[in-house]
């Protein structure tokens, strides 16, 4: 469509915004408020593809802190994306939005694997695409393949979910004189170490030059504006 600013997006959301005001695991509530905003933008012309963390339900690098073999922890940290993608395919497909989970790793029972060529005619299809299980590596973030996926699908911008309008100076819930930065450079988030996404992935997102939007999903209809050329967050680029 001509009036959409991004014709292309791919969308991280974590683990933790699944679990609502729980302590773990899914809340339905959420996860359909989500899926109605990702069908709003599929409706208006916009393809999606999305990568959801799998804090909610495990995390690795918590495991491996307490002994627990990194790679062997990471690995588990990964089935738990499974299960979030879906959960969140199930949800989309409720609103009558086509999607498709595609796994880093081999799970061919319950989704797809993973390859580029193939998730690129689902989006151009119309079809949400979720990339679960990470990058398919240990010792990555789900953060760092939000970002490889989103140059990987040649996506017009990543954009990550959080609970906050943006990148603040400091943390706005302790600190009530944060100030929110409406755009920055990459090297400012490296140098500054604002707790945006981790090193790694922007980093990916600098040398791939992947513009970066750091805004609040939680609002409800934000998205469907951001597309149609309204500034909300951070823009880092």
């Amino acid at each position: 469509m001509s009036n959409l600013v991004y014709q292309r997006i791919l969308l991280k959301l974590s683990g933790e915004a699944l679990m609502g005001s729980g302590d773990y695991g899914i809340d339905p509530e959420v996860l359909s408020g989500f899926a109605d905003d990702i069908a709003d933008l599929v409706n208006a012309g916009v393809e999606v593809g999305l990568v959801i963390g799998g804090g909610n339900i495990f995390r690795g690098a918590g495991l491996a802190a307490r002994g627990v073999d990194r790679g062997t922890a990471d690995y588990m940290g990964m089935l738990a994306t499974v299960i979030n993608a879906l959960a969140m395919q199930d949800a989309l497909e409720k609103t009558g939005t086509p999607v498709r989970v595609m796994s880093a790793l081999r799970i061919n029972q319950v989704c797809e694997g993973y390859i580029r060529r193939r998730a690129m005619r689902h989006l151009e299809k119309g079809r949400v695409v979720i990339c679960a299980a990470g990058t398919g590596n240990p010792y990555f973030t789900t953060d760092s393949a939000a970002s490889l996926r989103a140059i990987e699908l040649d996506a017009d911008i990543l954009i990550k979910a959080t609970k906050v309008d943006g990148i603040y100076t400091d943390d706005p819930a302790t600190n009530p004189d944060a100030t929110l930065l409406k755009e920055l450079s990459y090297d400012q988030v490296i140098q500054d170490k604002l707790a945006v996404m981790d090193t790694t992935a922007v980093v990916l997102c600098r040398d791939q030059n992947m513009p970066l939007r750091v805004m609040n999903t939680f609002e409800k209809g934000a998205l469907f504006k951001l597309v149609h050329g309204e500034s909300i967050g951070s823009l880092v680029q």
